[in-house]
């Protein structure tokens, strides 16, 4: 690497009174918290506004749950225009899995049905995918192989080699969870219309970290988590669903509202606490009003590559390996960092490595595999600092280059 290629530190971003971004969350100062894109991070404010929501869901429940309804609809409406979509498109539910479940248990019992998913895919919705075709289409799962370093073109191809007459549905990442790039959805979605087959986008990180994340986008459903990047309470995301196919979405409760149209019957849920949707649009202002989310995002962006650099250079100084990773289609806030080998190569050990750093070593830190290759993903917020980063570079990795030391002499490797 040049002294040109180098990237320089970011300064750390200040609330209005001076004090650390940080000072603006909960977190616990005994623990580094370098992966919010797994469960976000929920600032002061919104938290205190869900506080009293509460407050005044228990003062008087009698009050409270019949308006809820109407509270739900307006709040569709800034989330909504944060997400730059119609707010009649817009439906508000748990989280991402959840939106999926709800597209899942929608379509019609068909046999022989396929469904198309890359091996990008979050687990967890891919198993959800198996389960309809299997057991309601007696059909089967194709999956499209996207090499981690794919074009759009190559992702593309993979995907749409595997279309063919049998084709019911595609389920396709817009950001990928494990490896932290972008699949190119626009191109699939207007290829699906094309061929006729409804599309399901797997937005889960996408709001907050895009700006208009449907914006150009032709697909029939879409979820988003507003918990991750938006820094939400957790429970918060939001279902857009578009065309004919929208009107046999229902959720998961059969209540009152079960007679209205999309989006409505999703506004009223019975006795759930939905005060984690009413206090998502303060999340979404506290961000939008103390820095502006396009500064939030070139600064989440800038410490991310900043951090994959330090890091990537600190295991590449102990191992002699390149730890440096092209993931093709990059997104802001992300990177992947080669891990040396023997860490994380599956799944079961990514998450085992996870619990361990967390423990050991007290740091918050997200590793992957892919393919048999075990990663670090950087998922930075306005609250973390290049000496986060440099921190784990000096004290963690050369720990976590003794772990795999000693990994790969438990199997007999060098």
């Amino acid at each position: 690497m040049s002294e040109t290629d180098v990237i320089a530190a970011p300064r750390p971003l200040l609330l209005a009174d001076g004090r650390p971004a940080d000072r603006a969350w909960t977190l616990d100062p005994a623990m580094r918290h370098l992966n919010h894109g797994s469960f976000g991070a929920v600032p002061l404010v919104a938290q205190e506004r869900q506080k009293q929501l509460r407050v005044e869901m228990e003062c008087s429940p009698v009050v409270w749950f019949p308006a809820l309804p109407q509270r739900i609809a307006d709040t569709r409406v800034e989330i909504a225009d944060f997400l730059a979509v119609a707010a009649d498109d817009l439906a508000l539910v748990p989280n991402a899995s959840a939106g999926i479940s709800t597209v899942y248990a929608a379509l019609d019992r068909r046999s022989g049905g396929e469904i198309v998913v890359t091996d990008h895919g979050y687990g967890a919705v891919t198993m959800g995918a198996e389960r309809l075709a299997r057991d309601r289409w007696d059909g089967g799962v194709r999956t499209a192989r996207v090499p981690l370093d794919a074009d759009e073109e190559q992702a593309c191809e993979a995907v749409f080699a595997e279309l063919s007459e049998a084709t019911d549905l595609i389920v396709v990442d817009q950001i990928t969870s494990a490896t932290a790039r972008r699949l190119p959805v626009e191109r699939i979605g207007a290829e699906a219309r094309r061929r006729g087959i409804p599309l399901l986008v797997d937005g889960a990180h996408a709001p907050g970290l895009l700006p208009a994340p449907l914006s150009g986008l032709t697909c029939d459903f879409w979820v988003g988590n507003l918990h991750k990047w938006g820094c939400a309470p957790r429970g918060t995301a939001a279902l857009v669903a578009r065309g004919p196919l929208r009107e046999r979405l229902y959720p998961p409760i059969d209540s009152w509202g079960a007679e209205d149209p999309y989006p409505d019957r999703f506004d009223q849920q019975g006795t759930v606490d939905a005060t984690c949707y009413l206090a998502a649009p303060t999340a979404l202002g506290f961000i939008e009003h103390t820095w502006g989310w396009r500064h939030a995002r070139r600064y989440m962006d800038h410490l991310a590559g900043y951090a994959a650099q330090v890091i990537g250079a600190a295991f590449t100084e102990l191992t002699g390996a390149d730890s440096s990773v092209d993931v093709g289609m990059p997104v802001p806030g992300m990177r992947l960092v080669r891990l040396p080998e023997g860490l994380g190569a599956t799944r079961v050990e990514a998450d085992a490595l996870r619990d361990r750093v967390a423990g050991e070593l007290g740091v918050e830190a997200a590793f992957t595999s892919f393919g048999g290759i075990g990663y670090l993903r950087v998922s930075a917020h306005v609250y973390n600092t290049a000496a986060d980063y440099e921190y784990f570079a000096e004290t963690c990795v050369p720990i976590l280059a003794e772990w795999a030391r000693a990994a790969r002499g438990r199997h007999g490797a060098p």
